[in-house]
C-alpha cells in the first residue's frame, strides 16, 4: 500500500529529529513526522498540496542541520515524492 511511503518518511524524520542537536529543528521534524503518521493511518488519502507543504517544510529545516541529518531528511522527501506519484491530479 502506498501509505507505507508516508510511514517510512515519518520514520526518517523521527530519526533526523533524534540525530540533530538543533532543538528547534528537532521539534519541527518531530511535528512533521507526527503529521505523516496521521496521514499514513487516515482513512482518506493525502492530497498533493498537503504533501508538497510538508516537503517545503523539510526543505526549510535542512539548512539548520548537519549533512548526515539532511541526508536522512532527503530520504524522507524521496518517500514523499514516490507517494505523490501514486496520486491522481497535478
Amino acid at each position: 500500500m502506498t501509505r507505507e511511503e508516508l510511514a517510512t518518511a515519518s520514520d526518517h524524520l523521527e530519526s533526523a529529529a533524534a540525530a540533530t542537536e538543533n532543538t528547534a529543528a528537532s521539534e519541527r521534524l518531530s511535528e512533521l513526522a507526527n503529521q505523516l503518521t496521521s496521514l499514513a493511518e487516515s482513512d482518506s488519502e493525502a492530497d498533493h498540496g498537503r504533501i508538497a507543504r510538508i516537503q517545503a517544510a523539510i526543505n526549510e529545516v535542512k539548512s539548520d542541520v548537519s549533512d548526515n541529518v539532511a541526508a536522512t531528511m532527503s530520504d524522507a522527501r524521496d518517500e514523499l515524492s514516490a507517494y505523490r506519484e501514486t496520486l491522481d491530479g497535478v
